[in-house]
């Protein structure tokens, strides 16, 4: 008797927590004899491949694990495994199809059932019911009443069960023990599950309990990480520093074990931080941790509606204080198209943020997710979103359809010149030039669009060759700084095998590479007559051209452990 566990992941890195929980939960409690196995593929495999693949598998039970980014894929995959293989009961979870699971049944007649919400207990006890029935046997004729957290398929009609009690974190074995197969990949780890919030747009604010696992079993696993220099382990916990004393063991442990590699990623509440808390991470290696701090909106009636907690002048406060060691990448999350927030009120809170310059600002889209308060009160709000996953807004009674496109070219012009970190000097010049920097993304998008740049594949050179053009036509004022700091940038980054059409000849200070370039093309050495200072900080003017030119080497065996930029330093000419 074979259980197939199948993950579609978004990408190749990614790895799926969930199937890894279920098999390591089945295995350590007994399964009856079934065998539980994964397989694992992206979205961007073709669906032939996957097929193929669930096929020469052959499992007597196949499950899925269902999300907003793979459930068109699953249910495609689902469709054909089922022409197939009729005989084979399918059986799917996640959140994705945790609600409204009547109707997706109705949907779907190929799928025998659902489970619902938390799967460990329920996984097991179905294996077992499985293992006991036979291979063959279909889940119609079996009895299947006596499992919780279940709807599944009886004759024609549907069965629900009642529901399952929350679990015990501590009963979860730890699941990553082969972690030769997560090389190159970030492990997904959670130490807690639920969240103490209950923010209207959150999947998380239907789970009524919070729980932890115990901080020394957490400590344990944290320790086989460290020991095989896991690239990252990123915590999904909804807020990890919800409970001061957890999370200050868990980072005191990271610092005391820290193995100079590994780096861990936490979402957290930055107005919750206690001073203590950022002492503490104040002393970390750069790059030990990075920080995902969730804001969504400034606001004040938008954090209302979407019963969302939070102290927006304390946590600006930590930010900044947070940036003061240069230690930590902080990543800052907004959310467009929430209740009360238009165009006017969503391009402040753009700007209050973009201001605390995070290493990263990441501008999403409210999804309606199925099960969310959201998605309750959608006609309430005027939310009119997409009928297929990922359920994103199109509009609302605050912002149209029209002002949701100039928003998603904001984005993108924000993911390729500013959150890239490809453009860091040449974004700060052109900053100088507006008063808004969403205006300013904004301006740059419309510009893309005027001339037919959007949709196209651009070479990192090509995207600093549109900046640009679009300085010359918009404004040409920052011109002469805007091209060498373009060149610093791009050198920052690598050392280029083509030189910039733009930028000087590099003859004409062959003699300062000879001086300094010593280690070939692990260096370069670029005349510059601007001064660049390299970090995310406010420029509120241009720089004065100087009357004689600096000289800056980049080292490439050297790199800045956040953003990973060439280390660079000023030299002193002295001549042959």
């Amino acid at each position: 008797m074979k259980v197939l566990l199948t993950a579609v992941n978004a990408k190749y890195i990614h790895s799926n927590l969930a199937v890894y929980d279920l098999r390591a939960y089945a295995e350590a409690y007994g399964t009856g004899g079934a065998q539980v196995e994964i397989g694992e593929y992206t979205i961007n495999h073709t669906i032939d491949y996957i097929l193929e693949g669930i096929y020469k598998a052959k499992p007597d039970v196949l499950c899925f694990s269902c999300y907003i980014w793979n459930l068109d894929y699953v249910e495609q995959l689902m469709d054909e495994y089922h022409k197939i293989c009729p005989e084979v009961p399918i059986w799917v979870g996640g959140p994705e199809v945790s609600y409204e699971t009547e109707a997706f049944l109705k949907e779907h007649p190929q799928v025998t059932g659902v489970m619902v919400g938390e799967g460990e207990e329920t996984f097991l006890e179905l294996c077992e019911s499985y293992a006991k029935a036979g291979i063959g046997e279909m889940a119609e004729k079996m009895n299947l009443s006596g499992i919780k957290g279940i709807m599944y398929r009886a004759g024609e009609s549907l069965v629900k069960t009642g529901a399952r009690e929350p679990l015990d974190l501590n009963r979860i074995p730890f699941c990553y023990g082969g972690v030769e197969d997560f090389r190159n990949r970030i492990i997904y780890y959670e130490s807690s599950r639920g969240c103490p919030f209950r923010c209207s747009y959150c999947l998380s604010s239907v789970e009524k309990t919070l729980r932890f696992r115990d901080v020394e079993r957490v400590k344990k696993e944290l320790a086989f990480f460290l020991e095989q220099e896991v690239a990252q382990v990123k915590f999904v916990d909804r807020t990890f520093n919800c409970r001061h004393e957890h999370a200050m063991e868990i980072w005191k442990f990271l610092i005391e074990h820290d193995n100079g590699v590994t780096n861990f990623h936490f979402e957290i509440s930055a107005d919750l931080l206690t001073d203590e808390e950022i002492a503490l991470i104040g002393q970390m290696r750069p790059g030990l941790i990075q920080l995902e701090i969730g804001v969504q909106s400034t606001n004040d009636a938008t954090i209302t509606e979407i019963h969302r907690t939070m102290q927006l002048d304390r946590l600006k406060a930590v930010v900044r204080s947070i940036q003061e060691k240069e230690n930590i990448h902080e990543h800052l999350d907004l959310i467009a198209g929430l209740p009360y927030e238009g165009y006017e009120t969503f391009a402040r809170s753009f700007d209050e943020i973009y201001a605390l310059k995070p290493n990263q600002l990441q501008l999403g889209f409210l999804k309606v997710l199925k099960g969310s308060y959201m998605y309750e009160h959608a006609t309430e709000y005027g939310l009119i979103y997409r009928s297929r996953p990922p359920y994103e807004v199109l509009k609302t009674n605050w912002l149209g359809f029209g002002e949701i496109l100039r928003i998603r070219q904001v984005e993108e012009m924000l993911e390729v010149y500013y959150n890239s970190g490809q453009y860091a000097t040449a974004i700060r010049l052109l900053e100088t030039q507006y008063a808004s920097a969403f205006a300013m993304f904004a301006e740059l998008g419309t510009f893309y669009e005027e001339h037919g740049y959007f949709g196209m594949g651009h070479s990192r050179m090509r995207r600093a060759e549109i900046l640009l053009e679009f300085a010359k036509e918009r404004r040409p004022g920052v011109l002469p700084v805007l091209g060498e700091g373009l060149v610093y940038d791009l050198y920052e980054r690598e050392n280029l095998g083509s030189r910039p059409a733009w930028a000087a000849d590099a003859n004409e200070w062959k003699q300062m590479t000879r001086q300094y370039g010593k280690n070939g093309k692990q260096s370069h050495i670029e005349r510059f007559f601007y001064r660049f200072s390299g970090h995310r900080q406010d420029t509120a003017s241009l720089p004065e051209r100087l009357e004689d030119p600096v000289y800056v080497r980049f080292d490439y065996t050297r790199r800045d452990p956040l953003d990973h930029q060439a280390q660079h330093e000023y030299l002193e000419y002295s001549g042959e």
